[in-house]
C-alpha cells in the first residue's frame, strides 16, 4: 500500500496529533516516514522584525535552527515507533508548494497533515496550506483533524 508518508508539520498542537497519527498509520504499514516544515526566505523588505534585525546568513541560520527544533518531535515519535524517518527543511514562501514539491522529489506515495479548523472569515482570510495541498496535489492527502 503507502511506502513512503510525508509528514509535514509547523510544530502546533495539531501537527504533532497529525504527526502522531501519521507514525502509528506507517508503523501499521511498514512504510517509512518524512517529516518536513517549510520556513520563509529572508527578505530585505519585511515586517517580521527578526528580518529587520538580520543578515542573510543570520536569517538561515536562524531558520535551519527553528526548523529542527520543529521537526524533533516528528523524528522522536518514528524512533519510538521504531519506524524508519528522514527529515526535510525547504524554504519557501509558499508551504503548500514546498510540501506537494518534497512529496513528489522524495517519492512519497500519501500526504498526512493536518486541518486547523479556521473557519468562516478567519479561514477565508488567513487561508489553509492543507487546502492548497488538497486542491494541487495528485499525490493523496489524509487530513487529520
Amino acid at each position: 500500500m503507502y511506502k513512503r508518508i510525508l509528514l509535514p508539520t509547523d510544530g502546533s498542537d495539531a501537527s504533532a496529533r497529525a504527526v502522531q497519527a501519521g507514525v502509528d498509520f506507517a508503523r501499521e504499514l511498514g512504510a517509512e516516514v518524512v517529516g518536513m516544515t517549510a520556513t520563509p526566505p529572508f527578505h530585505v523588505f519585511s515586517t517580521d522584525t527578526r528580518m529587520l534585525e538580520d543578515t542573510p546568513e543570520l536569517h538561515a541560520a536562524s531558520a535551519a535552527a527553528s526548523a529542527r527544533r520543529t521537526m524533533d518531535p516528528v523524528a522522536a515519535a518514528a524512533r519510538a515507533a521504531g519506524v524508519p524517518c528522514r527529515l526535510e527543511h525547504a524554504v519557501s514562501d509558499q508551504p503548500w508548494q514546498a510540501i506537494i514539491d518534497c512529496a513528489q522529489r522524495l517519492g512519497c506515495d500519501l500526504i498526512v497533515m493536518a486541518a486547523h479548523g479556521r473557519r468562516g472569515l478567519a479561514g477565508l482570510l488567513l487561508g489553509s496550506e492543507t487546502q492548497k495541498v488538497l486542491v494541487h496535489s495528485t499525490i493523496p492527502v489524509l487530513v487529520q483533524r
